[in-house]
């Protein structure tokens, strides 16, 4: 990405050490603060240990020599620890402003693309693009909330061998192409009628050489209408009914979600012609080869792999498809950045593509990011493929965190089920494996969405309850102290979880900050203390803190449970 992890008054301590070291020493050196244990003052610097090599002095000696001159207003004390660490600790007024500072617009000025979900039409939408629309989400919102301008795309496979073994098995169904059978499929069954239709065609394409070619038939048949603009035909009819009845179950299951909108879908079928005509161009200039019929690029020469782009039978692979989109984005918003988020197993897939596209367009291809996410498994370790019917939908992930809430009897209201089907998704870290526990997700105790709503509920409900007028945070004991400290963390860990593209380092702050907040309320009496001003101002702080940290998340944050 574009920037590091340094907030405007961590640059002033900076800047005053590194004034101090070259008062002292002659020296000009990069500071790096690292937030330290909290009885060990706020942060901590080894300056003075990467100096002794350069000096050829003891490092404590030269951490001594700095804390001694060291001079900022935002620094209460600093002292010298094991073998030549400076531990700082920060003014209250300092941690007030880290507070209450602006999160930094890294991005301003950027235009970054965020592609996730990418569920393909006429097969079933599984909890692994349950996850990537999730975390897709969280990512883009940190990408926006860092100033980019963000551009959220989705990319489906509306052509291909799967739907070809869709519409195979559709046809076969219907018994033969008779569109207007399609009616009598009711509305609220068509997802789970459009996946079965997909394990038959598939389970008869590995099973079945008579199919199978019958298959790839259909197949060619597709990019025929596609090309033609053929509405009209009994095939295509169907295809094109089965298609729209896909993307109405994505949009609703988007909106059920509450996920943020996306400003783009790019089927297949819109940048195939130009990823055919990429690789048939790059063919001629060598970038491509041909191995016999079918056209190739060569990884193995440059430590990956090889892989087909056009089949045997003239049919652009996915990598074709790939090319066609990665240059349909560059020529339609010359990017900065272009985020991918996908399932891991397409990681080297991914790097033969990147590095095909690296030869004839460079800039599209140094400024595209890959993330890739684990297996997603229901506890009990029940594994997904939607090429054998075994999988696990994104609506049953959903159901699974209801039957939860029925069986603890907390019945949640939707809010909740979302709260606890994103948070267990994201803290996760991006690229592990997703054990998914309904029971642990929907609980309002330990590290879970429902438990953090339910802190911010009970922040409103102190608010709500005082009279006080709020005052200054100034002259802390201990426990007010140690939140405030807590609070002034966020803006660090959202530079870093958008700088890494890594939203589970703001679950782990999340949680953490609502246990430093218990520990706080069980010493600190907020209404009708005498401190009550100075508390409910530290406890409104708090919650929103902890607001805006679920809104990163697309969770939401209620006034009341």
């Amino acid at each position: 990405m574009f920037y590091a992890i340094i907030t405007s008054d961590m640059q002033e301590i900076i800047q005053a050490i590194q004034k101090v070291v070259q008062d002292l020493f002659s020296e000009q050196v990069e500071i790096e603060l690292t937030r330290s244990e909290e009885q060990f003052g706020d942060y901590a610097t080894n300056v003075a240990l990467r100096l002794s090599k350069k000096l050829g002095q003891n490092p404590r000696d030269i951490a001594t020599k700095i804390v001694e001159a060291l001079q900022s207003d935002l620094v209460q004390k600093t002292e010298v620890a094991g073998p030549g660490f400076i531990n700082i600790t920060l003014t209250e007024n300092a941690l007030v402003l880290l507070v209450e500072q602006a999160g930094e617009k890294s991005l301003d000025g950027k235009r970054v693309l965020v592609e996730y979900s990418d569920p393909n039409p006429l097969k079933p939408l599984h909890a692994g693009h349950l996850y990537t629309t999730l975390v897709g989400d969280t990512i883009s919102r940190l990408v926006e909330n860092a100033g980019a301008e963000t551009i959220r795309l989705n990319y489906g496979g509306d052509v291909g061998l799967h739907v070809g073994k869709s519409i195979w098995a559709i046809i076969a169904h219907l018994g033969g192409e008779f569109p207007e059978k399609l009616t009598e499929i009711p509305e609220s069954e068509r997802p789970t009628w459009l996946g079965n239709r997909y394990v038959e065609g598939n389970n008869a394409y590995e099973d079945d050489e008579v199919a199978k070619a019958e298959i790839i038939i259909r197949n060619r048949q597709i990019y025929e209408i596609h090309a033609e603009d053929d509405r009209e035909s009994p095939l295509a009819q169907i295809y094109w009914t089965v298609r729209t009845w896909s993307y109405e179950y994505f949009q609703t299951l988007y909106d059920q979600l509450q996920v943020k909108p996306f400003d783009r879908f790019i089927p297949e079928s819109e940048v195939t012609p130009l990823g055919i005509k990429t690789v048939e161009e790059q063919l001629e200039n060598g970038v491509f080869e041909k191995s016999g019929d079918a056209v190739i690029f060569d990884g193995e020469s440059r430590g990956l792999h090889t892989r087909v782009f056009i089949n045997s039978e003239g049919i652009p692979t996915y990598e074709a498809k790939d090319v066609g989109l990665s240059l349909t984005k560059w020529n339609d918003y010359q990017f900065d950045e272009s985020i991918i988020i996908t399932a891991h197993e397409q990681e080297q897939y991914m790097q033969v593509v990147i590095k095909a596209i690296e030869q004839f367009a460079p800039e599209p291809a140094n400024r595209t990011k890959h993330l890739t996410h684990g297996m997603v498994k229901l506890m009990g370790g029940i594994k997904m493929s939607s090429r054998k019917g075994n999988i696990v939908t994104a609506l049953e992930i959903l159901e699974a965190a209801r039957q939860a809430g029925r069986d603890t009897g907390t019945n949640p209201n939707e809010e909740t089920v979302l709260a606890a089907v994103k948070y267990a998704f994201a803290k996760n870290r991006v690229g592990s494996d997703i054990a998914y526990d309904p029971k642990e997700s929907i609980a309002l105790e330990g590290n879970s969405g429902p438990y953090l709503q339910y802190a911010h509920a009970r922040a409103c409900s102190i608010l709500e309850k005082s009279t006080a007028v709020r005052g200054e945070l100034s002259n802390l004991d201990a426990a007010e102290r140690s939140l405030l400290r807590k609070v002034s963390e966020y803006n660090e860990v959202v530079q870093r979880a958008t700088f890494e593209l890594m939203p589970h380092h703001i679950c782990t702050y999340l949680y953490e900050l609502a246990q430093t907040f218990n520990r706080f309320y069980e010493k600190s009496r907020v209404i009708d203390d005498p401190r009550e001003a100075v508390r409910v101002q530290l406890v409104s702080k708090y919650a929103q803190t902890l607001k805006q940290g679920l809104d990163l998340l697309g969770i939401h944050a209620p006034e009341k449970m």
